[in-house]
């Protein structure tokens, strides 16, 4: 199946209830990680069983005293005669940690072998079972691995996706009378954290979508109550000669319901094309064409998961406030959509993280070739709509501003010598970065409006399409200039801000 598709059809499933839709979005992503470096045993033993839907996946990376900062992970992995390991340590936050949903758990584990290399460079992947496979790939009477739940993270949101505390080989079972947990090398050694990037920026990429579809259904909800609940009167009506108007009458109400609708319906696109994107490397006819869809989607994925994360995040907020008081009790749902999403922010890279991998990385990488062909599609959009003339062309005007302006800075940013004055202020970047990629993406729809003229063009639909891009061109692009200012400046304020003054 299309990337594109599954990655639609998904939504509806993030959207019903993204803490269920978790263990799939799991459990798919770590068989094809599995597919993509492992032997053919690998793949028969646990990734099948995992398509089939009898299997399970987790991600290990975190540890409680690392975070996210991998390169300090302590969890050992020593070899042992017969080609297998023996892991110790501790994983946090493992999602789908421990559950009985399924016949066996495939958690894929971040370790350090003794004698290699420091930090990230030391690293390396392997597969350890929650129960060690047997033929028929059933838990009955297979034996239990040294890997337990210690204890479980009890969550704002998302409390469906079960959260927990790991521990690899604390000797609470003894698989072949040995402490220690069973684990496969899957890949090579010290390249584990490369090959765990396969299943890494898949998964930051589902997170967007995860947010997107959140703020998405938030939205809806919020227009349904919106047209429903009657409360106030228009400016220039006296109380007592009209009736209550529905709250979607009042401007400030249609201008919170904008804002979430540029959001959420910016999101979908943008994850969408980057969708399209993995298609593209996939199925491309000639390499060159394969690796520019490869480098386009590297310095896009970043923005991928960081700007849905944020946005359709602050959709949610507006969504509990347009249903006011209600909005803040359990008996409307958008209260769980909003906590639900304040997770996305966080997991699978922080914001912060984001900034500093498209700053710190992605826009430089190759000598700068992702940024290249960005700035060429982009252009190409511009000049596509300046071609069409009216409103088109006036926001292509605004975009290839800002987006030239995005440029300078970044070469000032790129030039500076001091890498911690480059990147204390990344997440800005990041965020005034991923502004303007969404005004590219709504321009392009506007575009698309323009071109096909496609029957109904008028209608409502088509319509509301328009005005969600002319008020992200009017309310949000401008933004992004005081941000672009600042990160010109190279401003160490938060950098020079000694601990002590807090």
């Amino acid at each position: 199946m299309p990337h594109t598709v599954l990655r639609a059809a998904n939504a509806w499933f993030q959207a019903a209830n993204v803490a269920t839709a978790n263990y799939a979005t799991l459990t798919a992503g770590g068989a094809r990680l599995i597919c993509a470096h492992g032997a053919q045993q690998h793949i028969t033993d646990y990734a099948i069983p995992m398509l089939e839907g009898r299997y399970f996946g987790t991600m290990c990376l975190s540890e409680p005293q690392a975070g996210s900062s991998l390169a300090d992970i302590a969890t050992k992995a020593v070899r042992q005669h017969d080609g297998t390991y023996r892991l110790f340590g501790r994983k946090m936050w493992i999602s789908g940690g421990d559950h009985q949903l399924g016949d066996n758990i495939v958690h894929l584990v971040l370790a350090k072998c003794p004698g290699g290399p420091p930090g990230v460079r030391g690293i390396s992947l392997f597969i350890v079972p929650k129960y060690i496979a047997v033929q028929g790939h059933s838990s009955t009477g297979a034996e239990h691995n040294d890997v337990v739940q210690m204890g479980l993270n009890h969550k704002m949101g998302q409390r469906g996706t079960t959260n927990a505390l790991l521990a690899f080989g604390d000797g609470v079972h003894l698989p072949g009378g040995h402490p220690g947990a069973v684990g496969y090398l899957l890949g090579e050694e010290h390249r584990g954290l490369s090959h765990m990037f396969h299943m890494m920026n898949e998964a930051r990429i589902a997170v967007g979508f995860g947010a997107a579809a959140l703020g998405y259904v938030a939205y809806l909800k919020s227009v349904e109550y919106a047209k429903v609940r009657t409360q106030g009167r228009l400016p220039g009506t006296k109380e007592g000669t009209t009736p209550p108007v529905a709250l979607i009458a009042h401007a400030d109400i249609r201008r919170m319901l904008l804002a979430q609708k540029c959001y959420v319906q910016g999101a979908l696109a943008l994850l969408l094309f980057c969708s399209r994107l993995v298609d593209e490397q996939a199925t491309a006819d000639d390499h060159m064409a394969a690796t520019e869809a490869g480098l386009l989607l590297e310095v896009l994925t970043p923005i991928a998961k960081s700007w849905p994360a944020k946005w359709c995040l602050e959709a949610n907020n507006l969504a509990i406030q347009i249903h006011g008081g209600y909005g803040y009790t359990r008996d409307y749902d958008v209260e769980q959509h909003y906590r639900d999403n304040r997770l996305n922010p966080i997991h699978e890279g922080t914001e912060g993280v984001q900034g500093l991998d498209l700053l710190g990385r992605k826009v430089t990488m190759n000598d700068g070739a992702a940024l290249r062909l960005l700035d060429a599609r982009i252009r190409e959009s511009v000049a596509r709509a300046a071609s069409l003339g009216g409103e088109p062309a006036t926001l292509a005007a605004q975009l290839l501003s800002a987006w030239a302006r995005v440029l300078e800075v970044t070469h000032q940013l790129t030039s500076c010598g001091d890498a911690a004055t480059r990147l204390a202020n990344s997440t800005i970047y990041l965020e005034a970065f991923g502004h303007i990629v969404v005004a590219w993406i709504w321009l392009e729809q506007l575009a698309v409006l323009e071109t096909r003229r496609v029957e109904g063009a008028d209608e409502p639909f088509y319509r509301g399409k328009r005005q969600a891009a002319r008020y992200f061109y009017i309310y949000e692009l401008p933004k992004v200039a005081a941000q672009l200012e600042l990160l010109g400046l190279l401003d160490r304020t938060a950098l020079d801000m000694d601990p002590a003054w807090f």
